[in-house]
């Protein structure tokens, strides 16, 4: 009995320490990294949302609040120099994209340079924030574009009598329920959301036209919600040069004025807490691949966001 209280109490004790080495260490090390001249790698993974996104009891990631934190303490880090944004992502919410292009701007007219490495998928939310920064890598099958806003809605009424469903509400005007699913829209209404569309839309095109050089009447020609390869995007001027992370890296350091290889500095890190609790800040990229691709083939248009968002307002 003893014996067995002796190795439970050493075990804790390794335990203890191993967690005490993992927080305490890489701060040492991060300490370490400020001295010299430093480039920040800031993820943007999965479906761009607003908010909190998902969080657990010691941990928060997959948000737009999440993303724009990160970029804040890059910009106030007086060694870091040029930013990486790495962005895997099919797109999202238009107003979280706009509002994380907005701190972008903010971040370059500060004097810090913003570079954009496009992984598996950079498309509409995805590009919004490529749009937004200073020079955007992307490999060759790199699916990006998708350049446009659609408003989703579903008619149910017919769903409804079939299963004896009435619904009834007391509104305080005529469009306030505008598209519910148990009626049909008018033409009124439905007037009235392609004019926000349109605006969006536009809003859109004036991002893309601003950080990419080109007159808006070009960007409307690409800008038919069609998605691009790397290398088509590339030819038409949506993308700067062909080339993975590390690539974008070394553009990155050239432009900020950083001689020789940089120091890297990753942002966005899961936790040892968040690790042992099983958390994982990243959503599967290949599932919203596929999911993008089948999509694509059933409905011969592309629909950027397979999944459902949180918010009316997707970017297609």
């Amino acid at each position: 009995m003893y014996k067995k209280t002796v190795v439970l109490v050493i075990v804790g004790i390794i335990a203890v320490s191993l967690l005490a080495a993992a927080f305490i260490f890489p701060r040492f090390h991060q300490k370490e990294l400020t001295e010299k001249p430093t480039i920040a790698v800031i993820y943007v993974d999965g479906v761009i949302m607003g908010g909190r996104g998902q969080t657990s009891l010691l941990s928060e990631y997959g948000s737009t609040d999440n993303l724009i934190k990160q970029l804040h303490e890059a910009r106030d880090d007086k060694a870091v120099r040029a930013i990486v944004l790495r962005i895997n992502s099919p797109g999202g919410s238009a107003p979280a994209s706009q509002e994380v292009g907005e701190e972008l701007q903010k971040i370059r007219q500060s004097g810090k340079v913003i570079v954009t490495s496009m992984g598996d998928m950079a498309a509409s939310g995805g590009y919004w924030l490529a749009a937004c920064t200073d020079k955007i890598y992307a490999n060759p099958a790199t699916l990006t574009g998708s350049i446009g806003v659609y408003m989703p809605y579903a008619n149910w009424e017919e769903l409804y009598k079939k299963i004896g469903i009435r619904q009834g509400k007391i509104k305080s005007g005529p469009h306030k329920d505008i598209m519910s699913p148990d009626r049909p829209m008018t033409d009124e209404e439905r007037a009235i959301i392609q004019a926000m569309v349109d605006d969006m839309y536009n809003q859109f095109v004036e991002v893309v036209a601003t950080g990419r050089s080109m007159e808006p009447d070009k960007v409307r020609q690409l800008a038919d919600g069609r998605i691009y390869t790397g290398n088509q995007a590339k030819a038409a001027g949506l993308v700067d040069e062909l080339g993975n992370m590390y690539d974008a890296i070394e553009g990155a350091a050239k432009l900020a004025g950083i001689p020789g290889k940089p120091q890297i500095k990753e942002y966005g890190k899961l936790s040892p807490w968040s690790m042992l609790l099983g958390a994982t800040g990243s959503m599967d990229i290949k599932q919203l691949l596929l999911d993008r691709l089948q999509n694509g083939l059933q409905n011969e248009l592309p629909v950027v966001a397979p999944l459902a968002m949180p918010e009316k307002w997707q970017v297609e």
